[in-house]
């Protein structure tokens, strides 16, 4: 194969995504052997099965929403998260979950820490949580908002008090709220559910089992290290878990310094049942190459 018709530069050509292999196209010969290459590359994994795997959408821009369920299937993913109604049919086409639902509330900013906003946040949880409940699923993601000159025992009152409100509907439906904790250091300043211990206090101050924590592994490592012994002092309060590469919230291969086998091997032993969302940006070329090798990785 010449370098015009690399593997690299056929599979750029075709849109970057296992998709093409279906679209019934003629090719030159030097581009059909690169589609060959790739999808010998998306034969399912043999997974071992102790680790239920999930991707973000949001870090595949590029790639619509069916390629990537096609895709997602071929990997051996059950789930596609971050992703609110409008989607959801799309990923019941395809047989798969949306482990970690969206579609309430008002983002990252703006968040349970207001009592001004509680109003507007519980009926719009209410609204989306028979939605959620009714597709199948059992999750939904939400957040503290920033501190905007709060105390972090302020926010965690006022974040109790808004969110004892929505565990009636929360437990009736049984879905999780689930809040995520974020690094307040390189990407989400001010944010204030961004140390374990705060959100764990705040789990227990809400005190249903109907609120737990999205405990995304990149934005802890950064915030405070620990990983392993964190999750295994802290793992009755979790509900879900996110990767990511640090630094740089690539790639979760040896290029970054976080051991991701340790860590799925701590979290199996736990005996935690839930999902593993793969949340890293892609640098490389073919994004959904690091897909399937993120999910080898984190296959223990």
């Amino acid at each position: 194969m010449n370098k015009r018709f690399s593997r690299r530069n056929a599979l750029k050509s075709l849109a970057g995504s296992a998709a093409f292999l279906s679209a019934g196209m003629i090719m030159p010969r030097s581009v059909q052997a690169a589609a060959e290459s790739f999808k010998e590359d998306f034969k399912e994994l043999k997974l071992k099965g102790r680790i239920n795997h999930s991707v973000c959408k949001w870090c595949y821009p590029n790639i619509p929403l069916e390629d990537l369920c096609k895709s997602a299937k071929d990997i051996g993913l059950s789930s596609i998260e971050l992703l609110g109604p409008e989607d959801w049919p799309t990923l019941q086409k395809y047989g798969l979950t949306c482990a970690m639902p969206q579609g309430a509330g008002k983002g990252i900013v703006d968040g349970w820490n207001d009592p001004k906003l509680h109003d507007e946040l519980v009926a719009s949880f209410e609204e989306v949580i028979p939605k959620v409940a009714n597709a199948g699923f059992d999750k939904i993601i939400t957040f503290s908002g920033n501190r905007k000159g709060l105390s972090d025992e302020q926010g965690l009152e006022n974040c109790a008090t808004g969110l004892k409100r929505l565990m009636k509907t929360a437990e009736k439906y049984k879905v999780t709220v689930s809040m995520e904790l974020l690094n307040s250091k390189v990407n989400h300043k001010d944010y204030q559910c961004d140390h374990t211990k705060w959100g764990v206090e705040l789990v227990k101050m809400v005190g249903s089992d109907r609120f737990k924590l999205l405990y995304d592994i990149y934005h802890m490592q950064i915030m405070e290290g620990d990983v392993i012994a964190t999750i295994k002092e802290y793992h009755p309060y979790i509900s879900h878990y996110h990767t990511g590469g640090v630094p740089g919230r690539n790639e979760i291969d040896d290029t970054q310094e976080l051991n991701y086998p340790a860590i799925m091997r701590a979290i199996v032993d736990l005996g935690y049942k839930g999902f593993v969302a793969q949340e890293f940006i892609p640098k490389h070329a073919e994004p959904l190459v690091s897909l399937k090798e993120s999910v080898k990785i984190c296959d223990v």
